[in-house]
């Protein structure tokens, strides 16, 4: 039984996720679950890049992808269902904070985009790819 959906998604690239928005939003639909859309921001706090920006950048950035996923998710899925999902933004490697946010929210499935891939990345972008290798509960990957 599904009672809890995780869905991450790069507020970066508006368009590129309107469809893994609306498969986890059905998803959540059918199944009766919670849904939490979650985007990362990266940490520049401890490496060499973190000197050249202010101490309050962090906190900007994260307001600012807030902001973001509240657009992106409104103007995909509406007013009512962004009032309905949970807002997440994690700091740091994305596939890793993806799985820890799973983890702590003892979430059921994760539904993600697999996007344009490198040829490295044939089957899977990196990200998609470490998530479902290494995620304790099951993934639903939406191809573009």
């Amino acid at each position: 039984m599904i009672k809890s959906i995780l869905c991450p998604i790069d507020v970066s690239e508006r368009d590129e996720d309107n469809e893994v928005l609306r498969t986890a939003w059905k998803l959540a639909e059918f199944h009766g679950a919670s849904l939490d859309i979650m985007t990362v921001v990266p940490d520049y706090g401890m490496s060499v890049v973190g000197q050249f920006f202010e101490k309050s950048h962090h906190d900007k950035m994260t307001t600012h992808a807030r902001d973001l996923l509240h657009k992106v998710i409104t103007a995909t899925l509406g007013d009512v269902a962004d009032r309905k999902i949970r807002h997440i933004v994690g700091t740091g490697s994305a596939y890793e904070q993806i799985l820890k946010t799973a983890a702590n929210a003892k979430t059921d499935l994760i539904v993600i985009g697999a996007h344009k891939p490198d040829f490295k990345d044939y089957l899977l972008g990196p990200n998609a790819a470490r998530v479902v290798r290494h995620s304790n509960c099951s993934v639903y990957v939406v191809r573009p």
